[in-house]
């Protein structure tokens, strides 16, 4: 199947980004939904890829900050598909946007399993950064547009 990102547009496609990144990204670790988005959701480019039956798979989100950076956040595939290439196109849109919106740079906190990914998608390692829930270090990446 060839797979296809897509940017939200809806509430529902919204929700649906929500609960992968929730069960990906925070239920493991037994935080909550909430902390599976912030203040800046609704200005922000979501990217995501769904299966043949409309189910969210893949995401990730593109916010811009100061001074022309762009920042990936958010990124989760759904362990039945990882491996498979989705995050790399989900990264090649998200890049893209950033491109369209004349963006400079694109930073993100990557969490020490993910290094290698975003290693291979060209990011480099700037610093160790912070300790999410005192369990997952995470590394300041970033790539020149």
């Amino acid at each position: 199947m060839a797979y296809k990102v897509k940017q939200a547009e809806t509430k529902t496609q919204l929700k649906n980004i929500l609960q992968l990144r929730y069960d990906v990204l925070r239920k493991p670790w037994n935080q909550t939904i909430e902390t599976a988005t912030d203040e800046l959701e609704h200005q922000s480019i979501n990217a995501f890829i769904e299966d043949i039956n409309g189910n969210i798979i893949a995401c990730g989100r593109l916010q811009e900050n100061e001074n022309k950076i762009g920042q990936i956040r958010f990124m989760a595939v759904s362990n039945n598909y990882q491996g498979k290439g989705l995050g790399k196109l989900i990264i090649s849109y998200l890049e893209e946007k950033a491109k369209e919106k004349k963006l400079v740079e694109i930073q993100l906190q990557a969490r020490e399993n993910a290094v290698d990914f975003y290693v291979n998608c060209k990011y480099i390692i700037k610093e160790k950064s912070f300790l999410l829930w005192d369990t997952i270090q995470h590394y300041l990446m970033t790539k020149t547009l």
